[in-house]
């Protein structure tokens, strides 16, 4: 028989009639089609490039005699060399990352001192491993300056001519913060083009242009990565010599096979250099890390197939001690990580929750909802598991509303099926009614933190997780005389032509400006969260209320406590709770869950995950306890 390989298509031929029969059953579980026209069975690889010598063994093992097509032979000794330099790097860069630096680049050392942006130490280090590897990932804490590193080791690879493209894919938060580091840390403005928000064929002309007229730094995001493939594969392997690849909060492909994971995994095969960047490399599992390392050496298996069966055994005894050993075997040298303890930032200080009394009508909203909800609980029993947790669900999402701003109940609580209050009720008349009745105590006592704030001239950002809540605060700040503004899913990222209003980025900006006037912002962790810098002139933030997501939570509490900044300034935050409500277990879980995740993530081991934490039921366990004390 003869095995050949041509445009990512494995293919069989010639093979007799003796050997069909115990091999086709095979042939099937590897996924080969046969093809009646040429005779012969095919097989599309992609990056399943290790694929053929599992086969190769599998006709070994068996006695089967083949012979390998040229094509396929010159792939495989492609290969045997590349895996020679992967490993040969792979030693370098463990070496360096245990104390030895006699390979290190005195070229690359001195080239990072005539940049505009001098690198802290711990940036320094982070680069000089970049660009000894030269397809590395950085799963350093937010705010150690992750971009500022791919950045000044992007540049010297272009003064090298070993690259002339920049080319960024990541979520749209993060687009403009790539514009301003790379004018910050090498001095210059880009030119720059941000794909994203446009048509599809005003995208085309991009990935067809001569390197001479096209722009130096792409960006894009996930979903347009995954709509432009085909013309970004063709423009990647036009200019494969041309391009630094660089996946920026690379967790959000997290799903193997998955139709962004696919997408950057096809890129990234054709890239020159490859960069991976995220403070959270494993979302769900450790599994989560085989698409990060394939991105960063396709076909070159820095996981091997049998090395991801036996992680999935491990897993499954929950053997994590093992599963250590193993990954940082394998991708410990691949990966640079500095966390928090290293950035020597000055402390955060999580004040004790201001308690408040709710008043008369919200009060009475809340117990009405409390009410509800317990007569709800007698008829569990009808419920499945699933139903029953999403019908749990959406029941807290009405508690936590009614904590938050009570005209919240008005409005539906989609996928959640279950009517809250008769229309013809009192305590619907209430809802309706609310703004006319009272103010939420929980809004006069932020209005008196922040007046506060205004006499000291400090900045604050405040921190909700209701869209109807941001905008409740905003009137009133407004109505006080206060200069507020807002970031949440409806502000734009990008600004629209003939469109006056302000971008998230123009917003932040006006805000971490010392002079502007622009004390407050009110921001909802769903939107600003992540990839969103304060922490130059702000270091005090509120939480109006809180939600489940602790990686939000975290994420949120970095915006004003990050390097360039925070060095030398403390900062503070603070609760609004309510007495005797749903806020009260919600606060005592985060912060448990906070304090977790915190003395994880400081440990020596640097692979972990924000999102293992919102696996589990805490919303339902809560719940239940609440029920339980209504009773």
């Amino acid at each position: 028989m003869l095995i050949n390989y041509r445009d990512s298509l494995l293919s069989i031929s010639n093979l007799p009639e003796s050997d069909l029969a115990s091999l086709k059953i095979q042939l099937d579980v590897y996924g080969f089609q046969y093809n009646s026209d040429a005779e012969l069975w095919e097989l599309t690889l992609n990056q399943s490039f290790e694929t053929i010598f599992d086969l190769l063994k599998t006709l070994e093992d068996r006695g089967h005699q083949y012979i390998l097509g040229e094509e396929l032979e010159n792939e495989i000794n492609r290969f045997q060399k590349k895996q020679e330099e992967y490993l040969e790097v792979r030693e370098l860069a463990r070496k360096y990352k245990n104390g030895d630096l006699d390979n290190l680049s005195s070229d690359f050392a001195e080239y990072l001192n005539t940049l505009p942006r001098t690198l802290r130490d711990h940036q320094e280090k982070a680069a000089h491993h970049l660009y000894l590897i030269n397809n590395g990932a950085n799963f350093s804490v937010p705010g150690a300056g992750k971009t500022t590193v791919v950045l000044s080791v992007y540049s010297k690879n272009k003064q090298d001519k070993k690259v002339n493209c920049l080319f960024v894919v990541g979520p749209t938060a993060c687009f403009y913060s790539w514009i301003n580091e790379y004018s910050k840390t090498l001095g210059q403005i880009p030119n720059s083009i941000i794909l994203s928000g446009l048509n599809a064929r005003e995208r085309e002309q991009y990935y067809y242009l001569a390197p001479e007229n096209r722009p130096e730094l792409y960006i894009l995001s996930f979903q347009t990565l995954c709509n432009d493939i085909s013309h970004i594969s063709k423009m990647f392997k036009m200019q494969r010599n041309d391009i630094y690849f660089v996946v920026d909060e690379a967790h959000y492909v997290k799903r193997l096979g998955g139709p962004w994971a696919n997408a950057v995994l096809e890129a990234s095969q054709y890239a020159n250099k490859r960069c991976v960047l995220t403070g959270t490399p494993l979302p769900h599992s450790y599994t989560d890390l085989y698409n990060i390392f394939d991105v960063l050496w396709p076909n070159q298996f820095p996981i091997e197939l049998s090395t991801r069966i036996y992680v999935e055994n491990l897993i499954k005894e929950k053997n994590d001690s093992k599963i250590n050993e193993i990954v940082e075997e394998k991708i410990g040298p691949l990966f640079y990580r500095v966390r928090k303890k290293d950035l020597g930032l000055a402390p955060q200080h999580f004040n004790s929750p201001i308690k408040i009394e709710m008043k008369e009508h919200e009060k009475y909203l809340y117990d009405s909802v409390m009410q509800r909800i317990s007569q709800f609980d007698r008829n569990n029993y009808m419920h499945e598991k699933e139903t029953l947790d999403r019908l749990k669900r959406g029941r807290l999402i009405r508690l936590r509303q009614a904590v938050s701003y009570p005209k919240l109940l008005s409005s539906a609580v989609n996928d959640y099926d279950e009517s809250l209050f008769n229309t013809n009720s009192n305590i619907e008349k209430v809802i309706h009614e609310y703004d006319e009745l009272e103010k939420p105590a929980k809004l006069e006592k932020l209005i008196e933190i922040v007046k506060d704030f205004q006499k000291k001239k400090l900045k604050v950002v405040i921190w909700t997780n209701f869209i109807g809540t941001l905008k409740l605060i905003c009137n009133e700040a407004e109505e006080m005389g206060f200069n507020v503004e807002a970031i949440w899913g409806g502000v734009p990222i990008e600004k629209e032509e003939f469109d006056e209003t302000k971008t998230r980025e123009e917003i932040r900006r006006e805000f971490v400006s010392s002079d502007s006037g622009l004390d407050i912002l009110v921001a909802n962790p769903a939107a600003c969260s992540e990839s969103i810098s304060l922490h130059k002139t702000c270091f005090n933030a509120i939480y109006y209320d809180l939600s489940y997501n602790c990686a939000q939570y975290v994420q949120s509490l970095d915006r004003i406590h990050r390097v360039g900044g925070s060095e030398d300034k403390a900062v503070n935050y603070y609760y609004l709770q309510y007495e005797r409500t749903i806020e009260n277990k919600i606060m005592d879980n985060l912060e448990e869950k906070r304090r977790r995740m915190a003395e994880l993530i400081e440990k020596d081991y640097s692979i972990y995950s924000l999102d293992m934490f919102e696996i589990d039921n805490t919303d339902i366990d809560i719940y239940d306890s609440i029920l339980v004390e209504n009773e």
